[in-house]
């Protein structure tokens, strides 16, 4: 129902992307989009790449005086750091090429893409593999946003744990969603005292030449009953988003419900969410184990997402590689990187699963307009009311 692709370089004069399916009639301007990609900006521990690049969008297609017109949108972002790079990066042949990286990176795509693609230059892996791709990712599951927020379908994450430092309250997704609409705090993390923690950890990371990863949680509200299916493994809706998520660089790992990662393993009297119901049409839960997906839908809980980020690849203290030339020993690339990317790594999975849940919601309630889609949407939801 919904495609999209992105493409550029990270040093390259710019990224692209279309997404294609968004129905007619949506009200969309560049700052809803802008708005999204600053937030992806911010962060502590992010690395000087962040202090260059101010990202702003340019819609190129697709949206007439302010509404979307039901073509393909396509963006444009661009590179301010491609001046330093153009030489580096050249589209036509240049007469001074830059010397050949032969050094892979251990945890990058260097080695497996170089051999994939019968590379003898790193730059040609790097520079796509790099995650500056996930600034179009976030500006395309910025249009997937205001789709969703039409039907009141709201998405925001939180931090949960960086380094070995986690938090030891738990939120509801309603407070994560009023904590994301101000972003107030330097790691999104809504634990203020396991905060201030986690930022001393990325401190003393940074002082030794090392990154950190962490656990991010990422929620979505009044999703109604039915997105995805049971019927193939393709349409399961937590296949879905587990793909999405794992797609973004460094995440290892991606569950559904509070339990995931939990050391606490529950029977499953303890575990299932028992269904109650105030009358005939609305149900609820008391509990959301099952992060607001069973048997491949959604069940009108909250959806609820786990992922777990892996430290950054990129060293301050480079780890031991050989040159794929040479076969000698080598210390490995030191490329521009952050300390910790954490928090934007959790608003690039709202991207993702902003995504998703635009995808199995126009498959679901059909329709070439937004007032179509309301239409199909309020008689589809009429008949059970599980929102927030």
């Amino acid at each position: 129902m919904l495609s999209w692709l992105t493409a550029g370089e990270s040093h390259g004069e710019q990224l692209t992307g279309i997404v294609d399916g968004i129905p007619a009639h949506l009200p969309l301007d560049e700052e809803d989009i802008n708005y999204e990609l600053r937030r992806r900006q911010f962060g502590y521990g992010r690395g000087d790449r962040m202090s260059i690049e101010k990202d702003e969008i340019r819609i190129t297609g697709g949206v007439r005086y302010g509404l979307t017109t039901g073509a393909p949108i396509s963006l444009v972002l661009y590179n301010r750091d491609y001046e330093q790079w153009k030489d580096k990066v050249s589209i036509t042949p240049t007469e001074h090429p830059s010397a050949p990286l032969t050094a892979p990176r251990p945890g990058h795509s260097d080695f497996a893409g170089a051999v994939k693609y019968n590379q003898n230059d790193l730059r040609n892996v790097i520079e796509r593999a790099s995650a500056r791709e996930t600034a179009m990712r976030t500006a395309l599951g910025a249009i997937a946003k205001k789709l969703l927020s039409v039907f009141g379908i709201q998405i925001g994450s939180h931090v949960l744990q960086i380094g070995s430092i986690q938090t030891s309250h738990s939120f509801s997704p309603l407070e994560v969603i009023q904590a994301c609409k101000i972003d107030p705090t330097p790691l999104r993390c809504l634990d203020r005292e396991a905060e201030q923690k986690m930022m001393q950890a990325i401190d003393e990371a940074k002082s030794q030449g090392d990154t950190l990863g962490g656990i991010i949680e990422v929620v979505a509200i009044n999703v109604p009953i039915g997105l995805g299916s049971f019927v193939q493994w393709y349409r399961r809706l937590d296949g879905r988003i587990a793909q999405a998520i794992l797609s973004i660089h460094a995440i290892k790992a991606v569950g559904f419900g509070s339990q995931v990662f939990s050391s606490s393993p529950l029977m499953g009297s303890q575990f299932h969410d028992e269904i109650h119901g105030k009358d005939d049409r609305h149900i609820y839960r008391a509990t959301n184990s099952a992060g607001g997906i069973e048997g491949g839908m959604s069940n009108g809980e909250p959806i609820v997402v786990r992922l777990m980020m892996k430290p950054l690849a990129s060293l301050g203290q480079p780890l031991a590689t050989i040159d794929l030339e040479t076969g000698e020993k080598r210390q490995a690339l030191r490329e521009r990187s952050d300390v910790c990317a954490v928090p934007a790594a959790g608003v690039v999975a709202e991207a993702m699963v902003a995504l998703v849940l635009a995808d199995a919601l126009v498959e679901k309630v059909g329709g070439d307009s937004i007032e179509e889609m309301k239409a199909h949407f309020e008689s589809w939801r009429s008949k059970w009311d599980t929102s927030i």
